[in-house]
């Protein structure tokens, strides 16, 4: 091509700015084109949900040194006057977003602008007196850490568990469907001993369940401790106050766990808890979403297609397995920033530094892409059918895999006092490795053995679909 040509074939320099746009365009496919499937983690882990968590915690904090008589000058507020107080952060919206990050403008700090959005406010509920009270005692991240701990503990109890419980119930659904289903099984991806398609799903939901039954149980802890977690300030000011009390009876207050050691900062333990447990169940359903589309390659699934939908740009006849490779892809990027997370929170220079406050601002994203996931893998599933005959035929021109069943019955009855039975595996290896074995010669290799005339009836009963152990009743287990 010529030099002209390939000029030609350039993109043209001078483009319009997009980012001037009069419309906010998403940098990150989680605010853009998958927006929709993780816009109920916005009401929680966006830089909004945690500036209204803020908003409530300094409020709460408010109402309970007033309601609790801590500081001498104080007494318990109006009925009118704590509803109020909580209608800031119930009415937070989208002109309170703006009001703030135009306070943050001027104080260059985000927890002070939340200290002033609440003062501003006072004197309407005749507690102008009190503006002191906002913020007291407090360090930033008293409040920062009850506020990401009270917007995770509502991400994962609201929105990620609710939707992990459905892809695991239906994955336990599709177990019991299938649980009859004879399947060969491949070791190292070659043939060896069937067992059917439900017990597999049934594994898989068996050990996700696991997994959130450790989610479900965490620990979210809280602190309200101070600069350096000594509750110096607090003692300075009002020595006659019993602090820890105060902190404990306060952060249990908002469902969190008191932390009663820690530095400035609350140690964030609770939180690399979490995301090991939530990568872990990340990478037990990417194995699934590999598995699953192995199986649909070599024909055990077939995918219903979606009406008007196309699977390949030039092949007409192709209907990929494409949620179950964005799943595969958006569980990769989940994990990670779970393991990012989990390793970066639990370390801190000395008393403080900023690492963790950076970090915890991509927490909402950690959750979206395993949230994307999970609602890539349930609609994937949803249009699976099982192909009942190609399994069939599968074990039927695999029947080498009765050499085991056959090597342990021989075992078996040289035990019992059978003659002729020795050097089982051998004569197996000799019948089947490296070669087809189909249903007369198998029989054939049996009837031969000089087996006990019990032994024999049971092999020659015995086919690939028939030699599933107790395969079927496994399934069974999912509902203990």
């Amino acid at each position: 091509m010529s030099d002209s040509a390939n000029a030609t074939a350039r993109i043209p320099s001078g483009r319009k700015s997009l980012a001037a746009s009069s419309e906010r365009i998403a940098l990150g496919p989680l605010d853009g084109r998958y927006s929709g499937a993780v816009a109920p983690l916005v009401d929680y882990l966006s830089e909004a949900a945690l500036n209204r968590d803020r908003v409530g915690v300094e409020v709460e904090w408010f109402i309970h040194l007033t309601n609790n008589n801590v500081l001498p000058g104080t007494e318990p507020l109006t009925a009118a006057q704590q509803a109020g107080l909580r209608a800031i952060v119930t009415e937070f919206d989208a002109a309170s977003v703006q009001e703030l990050a135009d306070i943050e403008k001027v104080t260059v700090h985000d927890v002070k602008a939340v200290e002033y959005f609440i003062g501003n406010r006072l004197a309407d509920l005749g507690l102008e007196r009190l503006k002191p009270l906002v913020h007291f005692g407090c360090t930033s991240e008293d409040i920062n850490n009850l506020s990401y701990a009270v917007g995770v503990k509502g991400a994962v109890e609201d929105v990620w568990l609710p939707a992990a419980r459905t892809l695991v119930a239906k994955i336990a659904e599709m177990a019991e469907e299938n649980r009859a289903v004879p399947m060969l099984s491949r070791t190292h991806g070659q043939p060896a001993t069937p067992t059917t398609l439900g017990k597999e799903l049934a594994v898989t939901a068996h050990r996700l369940t696991r997994q959130l039954d450790r989610v479900a149980k965490t620990e979210f802890l809280g602190k309200i401790n101070g600069a350096t977690g000594t509750y110096a300030a607090h003692y300075a000011s009002v020595p006659a106050a019993d602090w820890q009390d105060v902190a404990k009876g306060f952060v249990e207050s908002l469902g969190l766990t008191w932390n009663p050691l820690t530095t400035q900062i609350e140690s964030h333990d609770w939180q690399a808890e979490l995301y090991a447990d939530m990568a872990r169940f990340n990478r037990i359903l990417h194995n699934l979403c590999t598995d699953v589309w192995s199986y649909i390659s070599i024909g055990y699934f077939a995918q219903i297609p979606v009406p008007g939908a196309t699977g390949s740009s030039t092949m007409p006849h192709k209907v990929n397995p494409i949620r179950f490779e964005n799943a595969e892809a958006n569980l990769e990027l989940s994990n990670a920033l779970l393991d990012t997370l989990g390793a970066t929170l639990v370390t801190s220079r000395w008393q403080r530094d900023l690492t963790d406050s950076s970090s915890q601002r991509n927490i909402g994203v950690a959750f979206g892409h395993s949230l994307l996931a999970i609602n890539n893998v349930l609609g994937g599933l949803g249009r699976l059918d099982t192909a009942e005959a190609v399994l069939a035929e599968d074990l039927d021109h695999n029947w080498e895999v009765l050499a085991e069943a056959i090597q342990m019955v021989m075992r078996a009855e040289a035990i019992a006092g059978v003659e002729g039975m020795e050097d089982p595996y051998e004569r197996l290896k000799d019948l089947t490795r490296g070669q087809r074995v189909n249903a007369a010669r198998m029989q054939e290799f049996v009837s031969g053995l000089g087996l006990s005339a019990d032994a024999q009836a049971r092999l020659l009963d015995l086919t690939p679909g028939k030699y599933i152990g107790i395969a079927e009743s496994l399934v069974d287990h999912l509902q203990k």
